[in-house]
């Protein structure tokens, strides 16, 4: 039997989808068994009988930080998928983001080794790799200096991959992937969601800063090839293409209707916001959206290679303006329905 952490998120739940339409036995460990609805709504995007496949997985209330809760879920376990994290750029909660992490991770690796599982397949981030030099590609060698520059996400995603390192050096066989930021639907109001939901509403500003982008279904079954696969040991970033935030808005705009950003957000500009945002958040005015993390992201400009998982697995990436249009129309069904 399979066992999927994180099994109600965005790459859980299109995760749980490609194994369970393949037949293959699931137990997802859970924290709250209601935000199985979510899951059931993402299958509802890819089957009619989304009901049906939702009642083969085996849910299992739990946490990764309860080591109790996690050894009854590894019972009779062979593979596990790690997906659970808290992803998060708010600068007063480092140490709790960086703990849960990093931690969460350790309890998986170490029950791993102590049920003898086959193999582990762990779900980081290109927040955990290092920056390349002269302008080039960042790559699965790119290594990690640590940097006052760095998040608490990017910290927590580097210890939590150390982890998984100890664990090899200790017998266990597994897979780290490293996608960069994942486009899919459902969870509209979080993470890239929210991005997606902000452009379609119609932006003002954009940013020249970019980064990479991956379609979530493209990061769901390449971790289940790699788990198919005799490939042990080895790290693959996950990405289909590198875009500078304004040409990503763009698509978006162009798919939803709504208006395209035609105003530059410079350097000063983006921290006054910030700061006005972070007075906002300490009167309990509204919610803190515009971190320092954030406003320094949207600015720079990162690119990702994605040679090595092409190659491992002779893998085609879905390009982005596909990504962004097969969003759209179930954005505005999910829009018509709300």
């Amino acid at each position: 039997m399979i066992l999927v952490t994180g099994g109600t998120g965005l790459v859980g739940s299109h995760l749980l989808y490609e194994l369970v339409q393949k037949g293959q036995n699931v137990r997802a460990l859970v924290r709250d068994v209601k935000k199985t609805d979510l899951v059931q709504k993402i299958f509802s995007y890819y089957s009619p009988n989304a009901q049906k496949l939702i009642e083969k997985i085996d849910w299992v209330i739990g946490d990764i930080l309860d080591l109790s809760s996690l050894q009854d879920a590894f019972e009779d376990i062979t593979e596990v998928f790690h997906c659970a994290a808290i992803v998060s750029f708010e600068g007063k909660n480092k140490n709790e983001i960086i703990r849960i992490n990093s931690e969460g991770t350790a309890n998986i690796v170490n029950l791993g080794l102590e049920f003898n599982i086959k193999k582990l397949c762990h779900v980081s981030s290109i927040a955990s790799l290092g920056d390349a030099l002269n302008g080039e590609l960042t790559d699965e060698n790119s290594k990690w200096i640590a940097s006052k520059n760095r998040s608490a996400y990017s910290v927590s995603k580097y210890k939590s991959e150390m982890e998984v390192w100890r664990g090899i050096q200790e017998g266990l066989h597994a897979v780290i992937v490293n996608p960069s930021v994942i486009l899919g639907p459902g969870f509209w109001n979080t993470g890239s969601g929210s991005l997606y939901t902000t452009a379609a509403k119609g932006l003002k500003y954009y940013t020249l800063g970019g980064t990479g982008f991956v379609d979530v279904r493209d990061v769901a079954k390449v971790m289940v090839k790699l788990m198919d696969s005799e490939i042990t040991n080895e790290r693959f970033i996950l990405n289909s293409e590198n875009l500078i935030y304004k040409d990503l808005f763009g698509l978006i705009a162009d798919e939803t209707g709504a208006k395209k950003p035609k105003k530059n957000a410079t350097h000063n500009l983006l921290k006054l916001a910030a700061t006005l945002d972070g007075l906002a958040g300490l009167l309990r005015i509204k919610k803190r959206e515009l971190t320092k993390d954030i406003v320094r992201s949207s600015l720079s400009v990162s690119k990702y290679s994605n040679r090595k998982i092409r190659e491992a697995l002779n893998y085609e990436f879905i390009p982005i303006n596909q990504s962004i249009k097969d969003m759209a129309a179930l954005y505005k069904k999910d829009l018509m329905l709300s």
